[in-house]
């Protein structure tokens, strides 16, 4: 009895470490330039129990002098990377859209990679309209949404109401306030796309970037980007104690998953996204939701007022 009552209690600390590790949560402060300007960043994990399509919720709290009053207190949800259907499949599908609507963002980010065959792109792109929202919904596409169905992808969005940012600038609004999402198109292609598409911003405005993958956010300028967010990499989809053996990006492990920061100390938020690829299979790297709250910070003394 006492050889088994040991053997129990020896995995007790083993086990609240775990549950120290599955619930951690913490705040990163950054110095962001030109200017000056100091962020912070706020993060936690949660499980979404009872969701099919999803393991966790990823919050952060993302603070910053550039944010509107009224934007305040707002809630974006980001997901990238459903690759309908391989993981996902109509019940997580549906699971998901039931998530979504229960933490009522005020708008949806889609970051591309959308599906595993043409015919599943509708189906998809009708249940992504059933997300409730107030500002709205807006994407950019991924390789496999390049590589295949591109015109579908565009028309079933455009009659979805889905706003794609390609190389574009949409304005979410609130009253006389404002904050801009900028999109990357094929981030792959930095021949013809190389130019950030925040270039012709100005650096009062705070300015969210959309990219598919993370690398772009260093390996092209993108002046007056105030966060930028990501998918591609999956977590590197099949983890063992952080490491990812393969992950999509020349980077490495630098850009696998979670809050990283640019050589230009922007931030970036990497999903491990909804979906896998290759094989239908996540080890150590879990199906997220990601969840951002926008507040508004002083702005550092000496800066120009908005």
């Amino acid at each position: 009895m006492s050889s088994f009552m040991d053997k129990k209690f020896h995995w007790i600390p083993l086990l609240f470490l775990l549950t120290l590790v599955s619930c951690r949560s913490g705040r990163d402060w950054v110095s962001l330039q030109p200017g000056g300007k100091v962020a912070s960043i706020s993060y936690a994990k949660a499980k979404a129990s009872g969701y099919k399509g999803v393991k966790r919720i990823r919050h952060y709290e993302f603070t910053h002098p550039d944010v509107p009053p009224a934007f305040d207190g707002c809630r974006i949800a980001f997901i990238s990377d459903l690759h309908y259907k391989s993981l996902l499949k109509e019940e997580g599908l549906d699971d998901l859209i039931r998530l979504l609507n229960r933490l009522r963002p005020d708008a949806l980010l889609i970051g591309g990679d959308l599906h595993e065959g043409c015919e599943y792109v509708s189906p998809l792109l009708d249940a992504l309209a059933r997300v409730e929202t107030t500002l709205g919904t807006y994407a950019v596409l991924g390789n496999n949404d390049y590589a295949a169905c591109y015109e579908e992808i565009a028309e079933s969005m455009r009659q979805n109401g889905i706003r794609l940012l390609e190389q574009r600038t949409d304005t979410l609004r609130k009253g006389t306030d404002r904050i801009l999402v900028a999109g990357v198109r094929n981030p792959f292609d930095l021949k013809r796309n190389g130019q950030s598409p925040t270039l012709a911003l100005a650096e009062q405005d705070f300015v969210i970037l959309l990219t598919h993958t993370p690398d772009y956010a260093e390996d092209v300028p993108n002046p007056h980007a105030d966060l930028i967010l990501a998918g591609h990499t999956h977590g590197g989809q099949v983890t063992l104690f952080g490491y990812a053996p393969v992950i999509p990006s020349h980077y490495g492990q630098r850009f696998r998953t979670g809050l990283k920061y640019t050589s230009q100390h922007i931030p970036v938020i990497i999903t491990n996204g909804i979906g896998t690829s290759r094989i239908a299979f996540r080890m150590g790297a879990p199906s997220e939701v990601v969840m951002i709250t926008l507040r508004q910070a002083p702005p550092a003394p000496g800066s120009p007022a908005r």
